[in-house]
């Protein structure tokens, strides 16, 4: 594989053991901060917003008009874009609403995994609390657990796309490509917390919640490598290369993913964690600094 391909693949990689990251600050941060996962998704949404309109979507449009012309151009450029929002749409309706990866957790959820003192909660309404109050039994509840291993398959569904856009992006323009892959490790850390809470209820297992949430995100490593594969051999010329007007649509594609996942899951959810303006200084700053990004790289 060439260099650039190499590199696409490490920052995809990266983007993707984020989830690890968030398992990790549920287990050992003394308290997570929900106003920075506030600020932080909503830099994440910032980041992925701007550079999707003012770059991505500009480079499918470049490609696509090169192709068949400033009209037809055009046409398929923005039936690209919306066609990748129905993709991640159709995705994002077939996994059940129970199992939604980016349902945020309260301070009382998340609270014994820093106090052993801390009671258990009524966790979204299955009874897990102990006997004893203060005392964290374990019984090895299986519709918690389901949950758990259900959320982790849905971040993992969800992170096949996010994971072609961040190798799209990094293969094209590496710079591009390190911006998307900063935004899209930030968006995967409440994630992390999501999948590790309820397994560590469900299981008293730490290494376990760790290791199911680290893998999850392997999802976008492992999508990104098999599309790759899939369109150099379906699609590809003679020397295995990607026409350009594939990349343009996939381009437009991935800029549709992008904003979709920021609409739909990164706002709300930054919303949620946090206080008063804390999701819109987030979503500016991420904005302005990727702003500032390209502006310097010119």
């Amino acid at each position: 594989m060439e260099h650039p391909i190499w590199f696409a693949l490490g920052l995809t990689l990266f983007a993707g053991m984020a989830t690890g990251i968030g398992s990790g600050i549920a287990f050992f941060a003394k308290q997570t901060s929900h106003r920075f996962l506030s600020v932080a998704t909503g830099f994440s949404a910032g980041v992925m917003l701007y550079v999707s309109f003012v770059e991505i979507f500009i480079k499918g449009q470049e490609a696509m008009t090169a192709a068949y012309g400033a009209y037809w151009g055009h046409w398929v450029n923005v039936g690209s874009f919306f066609g990748g929002i129905v993709l991640i749409g159709l995705i994002d309706t077939l996994i059940p609403s129970a199992e939604n990866p980016h349902e945020t957790h309260s301070e009382l959820e998340t609270a014994p995994l820093h106090d052993p003192n801390a009671p258990v909660p009524n966790f979204a309404g299955l009874d897990c609390r102990p006997a004893e109050p203060g005392v964290h039994d374990h019984l090895h509840n299986h519709k918690l657990m389901r949950m758990g291993l259900f959320t982790a398959l849905a971040i993992a569904i969800h992170n096949f796309p996010e994971g072609l856009a961040t190798f799209l992006a990094a293969l094209e323009d590496p710079s591009i490509g390190v911006a998307i892959a900063m935004a899209v490790a930030l968006h995967n850390i409440p994630e992390g917390i999501s999948v590790s809470v309820p397994i560590f209820y469900a299981t008293g297992k730490r290494r376990k919640a760790f290791a199911l949430s680290a893998l999850s995100g392997m999802a976008e490593p492992i999508g990104a490598g098999l599309a790759y594969v899939l369109l150099r051999l379906f699609v590809g010329d003679e020397s295995g290369l990607i026409p350009p007007q594939v990349m343009g649509v996939l381009f437009g594609g991935v800029a549709g993913i992008m904003v979709y996942i920021s609409l739909d899951e990164l706002l709300p959810t930054s919303q949620a964690y946090g206080k008063g303006h804390d999701s819109l200084f987030g979503l500016i700053a991420g904005m302005a600094v990727m702003a500032l990004s390209l502006l310097l790289m010119r």
